[in-house]
């Protein structure tokens, strides 16, 4: 029976290097010449720290980072941005967590809206992933479509096409 996988999965090579780009265009930068900026991937707890001297600067340093995103084939929706806090030397700081698996509340939502489509299909949660098995494979891919037009908080990539 044919069958494929809904997920929620980061390239974290291809974060890392996104993060990366965004320290050397920082560096290079007029408007961040002399300002004490640092942009740090930790890969064990899933997270980016931005520190930098203002919102200013934070917002700059977002967007740099969404578009290098971007251009490596990761959606900035993987990203769930912190609150802006003051440090101790008048900085700014701001954690983004890396958004992996699919919540089991968004994975409810994933298979009401697949039943409510009236395919022959079935989806079942399974993990942080929903399988959808289905007889026929026009019926799967008119979900994957029908998945992609939603829109979700999360990017969704679908794995184990199998027929």
């Amino acid at each position: 029976m044919p069958s494929f996988d809904v997920v929620n999965k980061t390239d974290m090579q291809e974060l890392d290097n996104a993060v990366n780009i965004t320290k050397k265009v920082v560096d290079t930068r007029y408007d961040f010449r002399g300002s004490q900026t640092e942009i740090s991937l930790d890969k064990k707890t899933t997270r980016i720290a931005i520190v930098t001297e203002d919102t200013m600067k934070m917002r700059a340093i977002e967007e740099i980072l969404a578009g290098n995103l971007v251009k490596r084939g990761v959606s900035p929706k993987a990203l769930q941005y912190g609150e802006v806090e003051p440090t101790s030397k008048g900085h700014v700081k701001r954690d983004v967590k890396i958004i992996e698996g699919i919540e089991t509340d968004l994975a409810r939502k994933i298979v009401k809206m697949i039943k409510d489509t009236k395919l022959k299909v079935q989806a079942q949660i399974q993990d942080q992933q929903v399988r959808v098995t289905g007889n026929k494979i026009d019926d799967l891919q008119s979900v994957i479509q029908m998945l992609k037009a939603a829109n979700l908080d999360i990017p969704l990539q679908f794995v184990n096409m199998k027929s």
